[in-house]
């Protein structure tokens, strides 16, 4: 059995890193996103510790957001300019689905219904339905009922966490009942998407409601939330250093095997007063083969969970700085790590220029296994 290795990506981003994400189809493609205004993508060479920077793609504002789309060379990205984008990978060209009116804070796509659908700080959801064509199709718009900060998608729901403890759950065949009717109902195929003077696709207002409705029993900011592979649940966590892990199934049964749990804390020195010193856990990631998943806080650790033996697996310490996103490949055999300045310091004159790091590992056949897994 191979032993797990970890390297650093030398060519790392300019500027403090948003996310990590890998292709699905293809665990060598690496995406990056940036405060410094740019994509980055890497081929992260299998059994060889070294990764080699292909290509970047620039943006207008700093970039918030990256998820793939069906494959690895399409690309979404959203950020401070309030653009939701698509990036051909292979060409570079990059076409604008719609515009929110605040920065986008997510994007996400199911591959299950085509959907993408991106989230911002203007209390609303945009939802588009992609196709082959190179042409838009009108979004349509989900008002939130406050800003939201983390987005998740499972084969069937999709996990919106909002402000106030809000989250939300939209049933992704109902949203895509409706994007089909509503493309009918307007006379206009998918392809003849409605634009203001810029060219941008204005949405549609739609009344969709959520599946659930749920308040966060994290009694504080919800930071990051994860859905699982299997489509039973999800876990979300907060500024003060907690994780929930929640089922979908709305039976007493099911709701009473949820929980909560501390995590990312360190033992403050006694000539400091002693306790716990709490971090915020910005990063969740679920494995897409064993369902165990990882957290990455604020403490510059990453933490492997099992959710359903309610324990830690494994603790990677010695990171450079706080850990702000994680990404399985499609594969589950690379996890990338994303590390950069913490912004919970106040520090005026913050910038995570020379402070940003990217680091790949790769697992054993048994590291991220669970005690239950198959």
């Amino acid at each position: 059995m191979a032993p797990a290795t970890q390297f650093e990506i030398a060519q790392s981003p300019g500027d403090a890193l948003t996310a990590v994400v890998f292709a699905p189809d293809d665990p060598s493609r690496l995406l990056v996103s940036s405060w410094d205004r740019k994509l980055y993508m890497y081929d992260v060479a299998q059994g060889k510790e070294e990764a080699t920077l292909v290509k970047t793609f620039d943006h207008r504002a700093p970039v918030l957001a990256v998820c793939f789309g069906a494959n690895k060379d399409v690309a979404f990205t959203g950020g401070v300019d309030r653009w939701v984008k698509k990036i051909n990978l292979a060409t570079g060209e990059q076409t604008v689905l719609s515009e929110h009116t605040a920065p986008v804070r997510c994007v996400v796509y199911s591959p299950d219904h085509s959907i993408l659908i991106s989230a911002s700080w203007d209390c609303s959801l945009h939802i588009h339905h992609i196709s082959d064509d190179s042409k838009p199709s009108t979004p349509l718009k989900i008002q939130l009922p406050g800003k939201a900060y983390s987005l998740a998608a499972s084969p069937s729901k999709v996990v919106v966490a909002m402000t106030a403890r809000l989250v939300h759950i939209y049933d992704l065949p109902t949203i895509a009942s409706v994007l089909a009717l509503s493309a009918t109902s307007n006379g206009h195929s998918d392809t003849d998407a409605k634009a203001d003077n810029s060219g941008i696709p204005t949405p549609v207002v739609s009344d969709i409601q959520p599946w659930q409705q749920r308040e966060s029993p994290l009694k504080f900011l919800t930071r990051a939330v994860s859905c699982m592979p299997n489509d039973a649940g999800y876990a979300t966590s907060s500024i003060e250093g907690r994780v929930a892990v929640e089922w979908f199934e709305d039976t007493p049964e099911s709701q009473a095997r949820k929980y909560a749990f501390k995590c990312h804390r360190q033992v403050a020195p006694e000539e400091e007063g002693g306790g716990d010193i709490v971090y915020p856990v910005h990063a969740l990631a679920f494995h897409p083969v064993y369902g165990t998943f990882a957290s990455g806080g604020g403490d510059g650790t990453v933490a492997l969970w099992d959710a359903e033996a309610k324990r830690r697996m494994r603790q990677y310490q010695g990171l450079p700085e706080g850990v702000h996103s994680l990404g399985f490949s499609g594969d589950g055999k690379y996890l990338a790590i994303g590390t950069c300045p913490n912004f919970e310091h106040g520090m005026e004159d913050y910038s995570g220029v020379g402070r940003t790091h990217v680091f790949i590992r790769e697992l054993s056949e048994t590291e991220a296994k669970g005690k239950g897994s198959k």
